[in-house]
């Protein structure tokens, strides 16, 4: 019970500390997370609060701001001690800003990770990973607040196809 209690505390602070390279990740191996070296963790990262020990980050790692890292996955009544999942973040990999990624993936070797992707599947080796590009969707005629007032019936008339 204390040693939950004690990576939790650490992980809070590893949130906020300074030291990417260095404080950071010494908090987070003292959790339990394996990580190699040369790793550079971002501020605001959330690595797994319930299973730390789940996650291996090796050398040379880029994690982005407000990352989240969920490593595990309970069915049911299923025992802590039975958990699935698990994340690998193999070297060179570049994960993005406010990704989060799921329990049971493995980021390959050189992947890049776009900012704002969902990652729920393994990324191969060597590849640009994340959503399409964001685009244009209508052209709008009449503006969502007009006088501080929100118009939303006149705002979603005034909305043409582009």
């Amino acid at each position: 019970m204390r040693l939950r209690i004690l990576q939790r505390v650490l992980g809070r602070v590893a949130m906020v500390a300074p030291g990417g390279y260095t404080l950071r990740p010494w908090l987070q191996r003292m959790r339990g997370v394996r990580i190699g070296k040369k790793v550079w963790i971002s501020q605001m990262v959330y690595l797994d609060e319930q299973h730390p020990e789940k996650i291996e980050i090796r050398d040379n790692v880029t994690i982005g701001l407000r990352c989240t890292i969920f490593a595990h996955f309970y069915l049911g009544d299923q025992a802590p001690d039975d958990v699935k999942g698990g994340v690998v973040i193999e070297k060179d990999a570049f994960i993005g800003p406010n990704c989060t990624i799921l329990h049971g993936v493995t980021i390959g070797e050189g992947a890049v990770v776009v900012a704002g992707s969902v990652v729920t599947r393994n990324v191969p080796p060597g590849v640009l990973y994340g959503p399409q590009a964001a685009e244009p969707l209508a052209r709008i005629t009449c503006p969502l607040t007009e006088n501080g007032q929100v118009q939303y019936q006149k705002f979603l008339f005034g909305l043409k196809k582009l």
